[in-house]
């Protein structure tokens, strides 16, 4: 006689045949939850893409082989580390170059090399990798993200997106071999010169501003060799990838530039010039920050200030030394920030551009917003609006919790909160000194700094829909 049917040796091995197919039925399902997920809602998926990278560098960051004494570090130190290096901030709340061993300073310079690359980027890969398709509201996000706005170039977003990633590495691989060399004749052994190389390559282009020495940038104050080229990382950094893109394929023929790269070097200049000379002017006579110093050391360090005010976090002076009136300049160059796309942080230069763009227009009595023979549409002009609106919002209730927290002075706390939500990293220490309440406050702003105003311009920029009728037109009383 044959086994029955329904015998128990049957039943253990139906389950066992049928097991794998339930498995390949189910993760089937999951890759087409996470699919349409993917297509549908590419501005979810940015979101969901930077907590998982924090929540995976936090986990890594937490663990004793992370920490130089073999102990875990705290939660929040953890998270507040994670978010600083993935939003490409630069604030620490510990010593970078003491408390983390060279496990945790690894495990930090992956989190900035990936965060820098940006969010939508980020999601973008994620997508293809998950969906093999980006669908056409994903294109069309990573396409406003990279400034390039032709109907053909859909297809060759991934394309694009590889080139994103190779100009990240090449330019840092260029810095790392210009810095190397300048360590070993200081005198570093060969790895350590070596990893100090590619660790300040690494954070000077994606604007992070951490440092693996104990006492930062200070002993390398007047060192050319150093300092050129973590300013020229910050700077090509901060111009974002769509202008890199642009520099490289057209060069000098400015003809040629789009008028997001026309925008973005014409406004970057004007602050790096202007910060430069009003920072040298209020602290040209300060004797604790520049006053003691030659004037040629005082022009270097005024330049090296206002190159890294904007995203960039390092420092050559303490900024809690300051003049209150260059703390306020710095507030004002931090939450400008660099160029849309980029590695830096702040509403952004082209935000700024369009705003004084629509002032004069204004002012005029012109109907339409103009700059180098191309008209800026409304629907940019509200976007710019509504970052500068958030930014300044979340600014403040930063600043007001800190205060309720911390119960310091008002300008270290606005300080402390433009330089997170901008992603600069310069700090009066607030952030080392404040209880655990204090640090999640200024991890979310990071956050919301890193990915709130991409995120929402994006997404607004898409969000256009027919009307099939207007209501009459009434004009408020404005000013």
């Amino acid at each position: 006689m044959g086994t029955p049917p329904f015998s128990e040796p049957a039943r253990r091995a139906g389950a066992e045949s049928g097991a794998p197919a339930r498995w390949r039925t189910r993760v089937g399902q999951w890759r087409a939850l996470v699919s349409d997920f993917t297509v549908r809602s590419p501005a979810r998926l940015a979101l969901f893409t930077f907590v998982i990278v924090i929540s995976l560098f936090t986990s890594l960051l937490a663990l004793p082989v992370s920490s130089a004494i073999g102990e875990p570090t705290p939660f929040y130190d953890a998270l507040f580390t994670a978010v600083s290096a993935v939003c490409v901030t630069g604030l620490t709340v510990v010593s970078t170059a003491t408390h983390w061993s060279f496990f945790g300073q690894l495990v930090m310079i992956i989190a900035v090399f990936v965060g820098g690359l940006g969010i939508l980027t980020l999601a973008s890969v994620l997508s293809l990798a998950v969906s093999k398709r980006l669908g056409v509201r994903g294109k069309l996000m990573a396409q406003n993200s990279m400034n390039t706005s032709a109907a053909s170039t859909l297809g060759e977003v991934g394309s694009l997106l590889r080139i994103v990633i190779t100009t990240s590495v090449a330019i840092e691989i260029a810095l790392a071999l210009m810095l190397v060399p300048r360590f070993l004749i200081l005198g570093e052994p060969v790895g350590e010169a070596v990893w100090h190389g590619i660790f300040y390559s690494v954070s000077s282009f994606n604007n992070a501003g951490f440092t693996p020495h104990s006492d930062g940038l200070v002993p390398y104050e007047t060192d050319l060799w150093i300092l050129v080229p973590l300013m020229l990382g910050v700077f090509l950094g901060s111009l974002g990838f769509p202008v890199l893109m642009v520099l490289l394929a057209h060069r000098f023929n400015t003809r040629k530039w789009s008028l997001h790269a026309k925008l973005t070097l014409l406004v970057t200049g004007i602050l790096l010039v202007a910060g430069a000379l009003l920072w040298a002017a209020a602290e040209w006579t300060n004797p604790d920050t520049i006053g003691y110093m030659s004037d040629g050391d005082k022009v270097i360090h005024s330049v090296f200030a206002s190159v890294m005010t904007r995203s960039g976090g390092f420092n050559l002076v303490e900024q809690g030394e300051m003049h209150q009136v260059t703390m306020l300049l710095s507030n004002a160059l931090m939450f400008a920030g660099g160029g849309s796309a980029s590695t830096a942080g702040g509403i952004k230069v082209t935000t700024i551009a369009v705003m004084f763009l629509a002032i004069f227009a204004e002012a005029r009595g012109d109907t339409d917003v103009r700059a180098f023979g191309r008209r800026i549409p409304e629907g940019t002009m509200r976007v710019a609006i509504s970052v500068i609106v958030l930014g300044a919002t979340l600014v403040m209730l930063a600043t007001a919790s800190l205060l309720v927290i911390s119960g310091t002075s008002l300008s270290r706390a606005l300080f402390e909160s433009i330089s997170a939500f901008a992603t600069v990293g310069l700090s009066t220490n607030l952030s080392a000194e404040l209880p655990p309440a204090g640090k999640y406050v200024l991890s979310a702003l990071m956050f919301a700094g890193r990915i709130g105003t991409i995120t929402l311009a994006a997404a607004l920029t898409l969000r256009q829909r027919n009307q099939l009728y207007h209501f009459p037109e009434e004009r408020p009383i404005i000013g």
